[in-house]
């Protein structure tokens, strides 16, 4: 057994170290393995709890120290011209420490009240304790809203395209840049609110039409502050570049790599090729090569490209354009993996067994010549019995080897259990005038699955080798579920007659035996949306915590670096850890790969919003010729303002607002996720079955609202009559034991029903 350390070592560990301050960095930093991690994590509960340590996300640290990047904000300059500035994160109980920032020529102007992050250092000088360098300014920019502007006698006002925006702003007569009454515009705040309460604005963009088909996305980018224009700079950077040859590399033109997308793919970033592994050592097994675009070899660390990169973080994708992560030459030309063109890539030889599991793999810096740019709908065709002619002449050299190698996989992929979701995806078409044309779901493919495993394996692949190589990376995590999720996600199963055992360490295959034991019910849909919503969000992290869904220990994200910038710095890595250029991870990316974490997993949050209010809009459009119809659908969510139902035809969310549900008050429980009626006793829970009628429909902010015909078949009770409007006369409220007594009698009436 391994020596506990002292608090005393804790705490000189974490002073020493403050930027390894996790309980992991801790265990490991002491050799402290296995049960005696429980020990440790007692004594950090007592530091935290004696106020010598404070707890920060996953890590610990020291409340009398600031942390390594801290936020900032910018005092006056003194009287020889040095700027100090206070930190905001201080909890010690002694002086507040003194702060110099030293700037270098390239940090902007900061003036006093600016908030700034910057990375400390601690020193022991006599009018300092710390010294600050510049990482970002925050907080200085305005408040900007998107809206419609609406002209009026002095200046006009501004209608918030946001579902959630209700507040209008004010546009004096000199800020409103010339915009027409109706015209979508981009505004920043500009002085105080008025005395009604009301902010007022300074129009800084003139958008256009916002019923044009093409607004649509374009509202989302100005909504969520996406850059969609490249600078000057990047651009010509961009334009320099040249085809990189095949010094330094090792020559894969002769392997037949075939890229596989879908069929209106903007970019072609991974290569894949299978063949029957010849080895007499490994009966049945398979060599599979997946080869990525070498985006490394042009966008260098500290370039102009590098910087806006990482700034938008990764590529967006809308129903009418993509706002790429990189300029077209690169992402459309020059690393695109096109048909018969010499390449630059990164790739990687796994040799599995006939079972799936990876035997070994090796890395190369390579120069590849893609033979088919395949989509999966032709790949598909070909393996079920209708080649083309594309598809023809590689069917048994390079198809049916690639399905061999899939099938062994499908095997391991079996016994690991990775979450497995049956949750279709929207597709919107539209047509040649940016219109929606039809809503359908994506049909899922073997094609589709052959490249998501051959690509996870990759990305094991890559985030083992640089563990083994002890590299800093980013890791793609995803933590087990929130025991309150957890929780709920039990309730509702036990309310669909299905069981979630409690009392056992979960695993995905615990979730898949309750995803398969409600396929083929009328409840399918509500489990598997209950399941997604207990799982947590996935994130980059330089830190290893796993991968839940995927029942994966090791895993980064590796394949996409034309459209994800943690697979360009899982890249250099690479290329720092093999030696094969100065083109690698350089030590200021290794100092800053938290922060970096952070900024890409907030980018990538940024552009799922903007993709889903972009969906909801274009259904929103979609649907406004149909107000008045009548769908079918179930309950989706429940809020004390209403019930949200996702509808069966297009997968579209509406609001049946509770106003709308008659006279009677309605009981809002949130831990049993329902709207009871208190005249009525009408109850409305997440998973109903509900036929509702379309009243409303609002391209410009996505809204859908809807009027309740009917629950589970039967007809809405008229309730409500004899009290005043929207005042209970008396309340039937859940109670704990009510609530328990009917889920009981659920589960019993549907095992006799089986």
């Amino acid at each position: 057994m391994k020596r506990i350390p002292t608090k005393q070592e804790i705490l000189d560990w974490i002073s020493a170290n403050p930027t390894l301050t996790s309980k992991r960095d801790i265990a490991k930093a002491f050799g402290i393995k296995g049960a005696d991690r429980i020990d440790l994590k007692r004594i950090l509960k007592e530091l935290e709890a004696e106020g010598h340590l404070e707890k920060r996300k996953r890590s610990y640290r020291d409340p009398d120290r600031l942390p390594p990047v801290s936020v900032l904000q910018v005092k006056a300059p003194n009287a020889d011209g040095d700027l100090f500035a206070r930190p905001l994160e201080w909890h010690g109980e002694g002086v507040e420490p003194i702060v110099l920032i030293i700037s270098r020529a390239s940090d902007p102007a900061l003036g006093e009240g600016d908030r700034i992050l910057a990375r400390l250092t601690q020193v022991h000088e006599e009018d300092h304790n710390y010294e600050a360098r510049l990482i970002r300014r925050i907080g200085a920019n305005p408040r900007r809203v998107v809206g419609i502007f609406r002209k009026g006698a002095e200046g006009g006002r501004i209608v918030p395209i946001d579902k959630a925006g209700s507040t209008e702003w004010l546009v004096a007569e000199g800020a409103a840049l010339g915009a027409k009454d109706g015209e979508l515009v981009e505004a920043e705040q500009a002085g105080p609110k008025n005395r009604m309460g009301q902010p007022r604005a300074r129009i800084v963009e003139r958008l256009g039409d916002p019923s044009a088909p093409k607004a649509v996305s374009l509202i989302a980018i100005h909504q969520h502050g996406i850059p969609d224009d490249f600078p000057d700079d990047v651009i010509a950077e961009a334009d320099r570049a040249k085809p990189v040859g095949l010094k330094g590399r090792e020559d894969l033109r002769d392997i037949p790599l075939l890229t596989i997308d879908p069929s209106d793919a903007r970019d072609h970033d991974d290569a894949c090729y299978a063949h029957a592994d010849d080895d007499p050592k490994n009966p049945g097994g398979h060599v599979i090569w997946v080869a990525i675009a070498d985006v490394a070899a042009y966008v260098r660390p500290g370039s102009a490209l590098d910087r806006e990169a990482r700034r938008r973080g990764n590529s967006t994708y809308f129903p009418d354009r993509v706002v790429p992560m990189l300029p077209d030459r690169l992402s459309g030309d020059l690393c695109s993996l096109h048909e018969g063109v010499p390449r630059a890539c990164i790739a990687v030889r796994m040799r599995i067994d006939a079972n799936g599991n990876k035997i070994d793999h090796r890395f190369v810096r390579g120069l590849m010549r893609s033979a088919a740019s395949l989509h999966y709908a032709e790949v598909q065709a070909a393996i079920d019995g209708t080649p083309n002619d594309r598809t023809g002449p590689l069917l048994e050299s390079v198809l049916k080897p690639l399905y061999a190698a899939y099938g062994a996989l499908k095997t391991a992929r079996n016994e690991r259990q990775p979450l497995d979701l049956d949750l279709p995806e929207r597709k919107i078409v539209l047509n040649d005038k940016g219109e929606v044309e039809s809503v359908a779901f994506r049909e899922r493919l073997d094609a589709h699955r052959l490249i998501e495993e051959f690509m996870i394996l990759a990305n094991v692949a890559a985030a083992e080798t640089l563990i083994a190589k002890r590299s800093p990376l980013l890791f793609r995590v995803h933590e087990e579920p929130a025991p309150e999720k957890l929780e709920s996600l039990r309730e509702t199963a036990q309310a669909a007659g299905l069981n979630l055992a409690k009392g056992q360490v979960l695993q995905t295959r615990h979730l898949n035996a309750l995803l398969n034991a409600a396929a083929g019910t009328e409840d399918a849909e509500l489990i598997n949306l209950s399941t997604l919503r207990s799982m947590a969000q996935a994130y980059y992290s330089p830190e290893n915590f796993g991968h839940f869904g995927l029942a994966l220990r090791n895993y980064a994200h590796f394949t996409s670096p034309i459209r994800r910038y943690a697979d360009l710095i899982v890249h250099r890595a690479l290329i720092s850890a093999h030696g094969w250029g100065k083109d690698g991870l350089t030590a200021d990316e290794i100092e800053r790969l938290e922060e970096i974490a952070t900024h890409i997993s907030d980018t990538e949050r940024r552009s799922m919003m903007a993709e889903r209010d972009t969906t909801d809009r274009y259904l929103a459009a979609y649907l406004s010729e149909r107000v008045g119809n009548e769908f079918t659908g179930r309950i989706s969510g429940i809020a004390r303002f209403g019930a949200f139902v996702k509808l069966d035809e297009t997968g579209a969310d509406g609001l049946v607002p509770v106003r709308s549900l008659g006279r009677e008050f309605f009981h809002f429980d949130a831990e049993a996720g329902t709207l009871m009626g208190a005249d009525t006793g009408l109850t409305i829970a997440i998973g109903q079955r509900v036929t509702v009628r379309l009243t409303e429909a609002t391209p410009v902010t996505g809204g859908l609202e809807l009027e309740l015909l009917s629950i589970e078949d039967q007809a809405m009770p008229r309730g409500g009559g004899r009290g005043r409007p929207g005042r209970p006369t008396r309340r039937k409220a859940v109670s704990t034991k009510r609530k328990k007594d009917k889920i009981k009698r659920k589960v019993e009436r549907k095992r006799r029903q089986r």
